[in-house]
């Protein structure tokens, strides 16, 4: 496979990431793009700019969603001894803070639930709406907590 082949798939599954960034999760598709590529470059520390001309992106659209992405934990800002240049790498847990963020968020929305099913006394089919989302909340949880993410 030559080179300009192998960067076409490469940026084909950059796409799928994006994709599924901005499907899922309503993530905005140049942050879908800078994390697919984060994922995926070799090495695996880039600059901005190096970035940006991959993604395709202006540097200041791709400035801003940089330091999203820093500010909640999922890309890491590097400095070389003696180099003025920013690089980026995805964190190596990323994806383990963002589904412990989904699970965090599911058990507020169960808290949320317990408190639906006192107002309308636990018993009707208002309840068992309710119940239904809090035992697959519940299920989920206890499954994550059996089965803990080990590196």
């Amino acid at each position: 496979m030559s080179t300009e082949e192998q960067q076409d798939r490469l940026l084909r599954w950059v796409e799928r990431v994006t994709a599924f960034c901005v499907e899922e999760w309503g993530l905005p598709p140049i942050t879908g793009r800078i994390l697919g590529w984060l994922m995926i470059c070799d090495p695996a520390e880039q600059s901005a700019g190096q970035i940006a001309d991959v993604i395709q992106a202006s540097r200041a659209s791709l400035t801003s969603n940089m330091r999203f992405l820093t500010a909640i934990g999922l890309v890491k800002k590097v400095r070389r001894p003696g180099d003025r240049v920013s690089y980026y790498r995805i964190e190596d847990d990323a994806w383990q803070k963002v589904i412990q963020r989904k699970l965090e968020s599911l058990s507020a929305f169960g808290e949320i639930a317990d408190e639906g099913l006192d107002i309308v006394g636990g018993e009707g089919h208002r309840a068992e709406r309710i119940k239904a989302a809090h035992d697959s909340l519940t299920w989920l949880q206890n499954l994550a907590a059996r089965h803990p993410l080990r590196r």
